[in-house]
């Protein structure tokens, strides 16, 4: 089989089977955590050993990221922090934060006294497994096989609608379009901070900024700040 064509399907149906295991099973948000490190790591990882085993070494050689493009994520990070912000704060008013909180505690079991927990590891776990399945797994294999247009395009959408999985339900129509626009295109300028790499290092410094807001939000979401 085609090493692209691999690529492209099992990632299809890692993303389907977490939609499935999110909004059709609907159950707890540490299972779900489970099953997306399971397929996150489990399938690249399985991948680079079968077939491609030099490659997984790259995505770790962090020290050899070009200090430039270092640069240029850090900057990059920054701006999503505030975009974050000044988005949430126009935004606000379409935003049912008591509904999402409410939905977080009964369907995922998300309560304030663990929140913190969870905050720790979407900061720092969940970031770091979508900058590896999705850019170190997806982008970087198909760009290296020459399908930049491919590999650019598929690894955006995926990203942007795999999210659809987790706030399918709590926005309005309009937001909920916006909010897949957006995510392409972030998931586009992930993959570009990381084209003159094997590494996701870029890419991921700027989702642990975003992340980091993101939980801010959810902090005062619970009335915790």
């Amino acid at each position: 089989m085609n090493k692209s064509i691999m690529i492209i399907g099992v990632s299809l149906i890692s993303c389907l089977f977490l939609y499935g295991v999110e909004q059709i099973l609907m159950v707890n948000y540490f299972i779900k955590t489970g099953t997306k490190i399971v397929l996150f790591v489990g399938i690249p990882v399985l991948y680079f050993f079968i077939l491609r085993r030099s490659i997984i070494k790259g995505l770790f050689n962090f020290a050899s990221t070009n200090k430039r493009d270092l640069k240029i994520s850090v900057a990059f990070g920054l701006l999503a922090f505030s975009i974050i912000f000044l988005a949430f704060w126009i935004l606000q008013d379409f935003i049912d934060l008591n509904s999402i909180s409410n939905e977080l505690q009964e369907k995922s079991n998300i309560t304030p006294s663990i929140f913190l927990f969870v905050a720790l590891y979407v900061t720092f776990g969940n970031s770091f497994l979508e900058e590896f399945f999705f850019r170190g797994f997806i982008f970087v294999n198909l760009y290296k096989q020459g399908l930049k247009k491919t590999a650019y395009i598929f690894s955006s959408l995926l990203f942007s609608v795999y999210h659809m999985a987790i706030f399918v339900t709590w926005f309005e129509y309009k937001i909920l379009l916006l909010a897949l626009l957006g995510l392409f295109a972030v998931g586009f300028l992930f993959n570009w901070l990381n084209r003159n790499s094997n590494s996701f290092i870029n890419s991921w410094i700027v989702h642990l900024s975003a992340d980091i807001a993101i939980i801010i939000i959810g902090f005062k979401m619970f009335g915790m700040i």
